[in-house]
């Protein structure tokens, strides 16, 4: 869902508007009602989603929501700053957060780095699929509801084969950010860049061959990254540090590790829900991006930081406590 964990994730872009009808503590009484739709803060976007329990603990409100739409496994508890009321002035403030993702522009732009598939008839398939779903190529309107149903439980079912100790790893990373106010130090190694030709060489070993259709999907997995980083992959403690870290012609592939790339397979639904692509060809797509998740759960005690060390810095400069 969001650039971050399934679990107590903060509002990444959220801000502090004051007319967006946000809700305010209150012991006496709780600001939203069960089976009330609300918008959530899930990182840096608002979802839509159904207050399923609420709870009063230590004089302050908590609601166990659900996100419509997504697999249970993403129902969590919230606090009150967490959550919207369903009007229209938030579902516009939903919208505007949604188009700070990558645009279609920003993807064209590396169109150019993809080749013209070859081999059998079976690779071409699989590399023009892959294709198509990282140059972002948007889904027809006039789909049926049976078939955007299906498409999103086949999103759901990604998610739910997201690995454990991998959704733990986005939670540690979220409370190391947001809660503790410690950054992961950069440049990381390995970096992105790093990963992602380890895993072909890992691809490469078990089948005997470069397979074209994953080379493909990497490379849009990188481009993608590069391009999502700053738009929806970091939270706001991190922006400064991009700005120090990533300038000129440097790519983010090249600076960052694993930690932020885990947050862009949590973007990976709403990605895979844009495309224009046969059920099958999806589901064949899930299944290879599954398998470079549980690369990265394999390799977790290498590729990820068990602590961070760097402070988040203010506007001011001043590294924050």
């Amino acid at each position: 869902m969001g650039g971050s964990s399934n679990t107590n994730t903060s509002s990444g872009g959220g801000g502090n508007d004051k007319d967006d009808e946000r809700g305010s503590p209150s012991a006496e009484k709780p600001s939203f009602k069960e089976g009330e739709r609300v918008l959530a803060y899930h990182g840096p976007l608002l979802y839509e989603a159904k207050v399923q329990k609420t709870e009063n603990k230590e004089d302050e409100w908590r609601y166990y929501v659900h996100y419509l739409g997504w697999n249970k496994s993403w129902d969590e508890w919230v606090v009150n700053e967490r959550l919207l009321k369903l009007t229209e002035e938030n579902i516009h403030k939903q919208q505007e957060l949604e188009k700070t993702q990558v645009s279609d522009k920003s993807i064209k732009s590396g169109r150019s780095t993809q080749h013209k598939p070859k081999g059998s008839n079976d690779a071409k398939a699989d590399k023009e699929d892959a294709k198509i779903l990282f140059k972002g190529k948007k889904r027809k309107s006039q789909l049926g509801g049976t078939e955007d149903k299906e498409r999103k439980s086949s999103n759901s079912l990604f998610m739910s084969h997201f690995p454990s100790t991998l959704k733990k790893q986005l939670v540690d990373d979220w409370e190391f950010v947001t809660q503790l106010g410690k950054l992961v130090n950069l440049p990381r190694s390995p970096t992105v860049d790093d990963i992602l030709k380890k895993y072909l060489e890992h691809r490469a070993k078990k089948d005997n061959k470069i397979n074209d259709s994953y080379a493909e999907i990497l490379k849009g997995l990188r481009c993608y990254f590069d391009n999502a980083l700053p738009a929806m992959l970091l939270y706001k403690k991190e922006r400064q540090q991009y700005s120090e870290e990533v300038k000129g012609d440097v790519s983010p592939s090249t600076v960052y590790g694993a930690e932020h790339l885990l947050r862009l397979f949590v973007k990976l639904p709403e990605l895979l829900a844009s495309v224009n692509l046969e059920e099958d060809a999806l589901n064949k797509l899930q299944q290879k991006l599954l398998d470079i998740l549980k690369f990265l759960q394999k390799n977790q005690s290498s590729f990820f930081l068990s602590a961070y060390d760097g402070g988040s810095k203010g506007t001011d400069g001043v590294k924050s406590k």
